[in-house]
């Protein structure tokens, strides 16, 4: 079974940045592609970057040229490095893994954190 804990959430102004990481309890094809996810108050949950085991990545429009995210084999971890942070970008931020390609789509992916929560003011 996989488990994914997310860290890194907080707080932080306008301009400023934040460093996401999402633990991986077993990696491997169920773990094939791992994407971050946010959700805010009142939406629904959107896409916002995703890596493969090619190393592929994709990012949401919103994100593009903010975000990057990234994977550290070796310590089982993905990171999602936010850079000038908008308010826009406040919500939960979830951690997910499905083991074909990767999806836009939330629904099709398999395993799910419990989210961190990021607040830009």
């Amino acid at each position: 079974h996989v488990q994914l804990v997310e860290s890194g959430g907080g707080s932080v102004q306008e301009g400023g940045s934040l460093r996401l990481s999402c633990e991986v309890s077993a990696v491997g094809q169920s773990t094939y592609c791992m994407g971050w996810f946010r959700q805010a108050p009142g939406k629904e949950r959107e896409g916002v970057a995703s890596i493969d085991n090619e190393g592929d990545t994709r990012y949401g429009d919103a994100v593009k040229g903010r975000f990057t995210i990234s994977k550290d084999i070796a310590k089982n971890t993905v990171h999602l490095q936010m850079n000038s942070l908008k308010t826009e970008d406040t919500g939960m931020y979830y951690c997910a893994a499905r083991a074909q390609r990767c999806q836009q789509d939330p629904d099709e992916y398999n395993h799910w954190g419990q989210g961190t929560q990021v607040t830009v003011s």
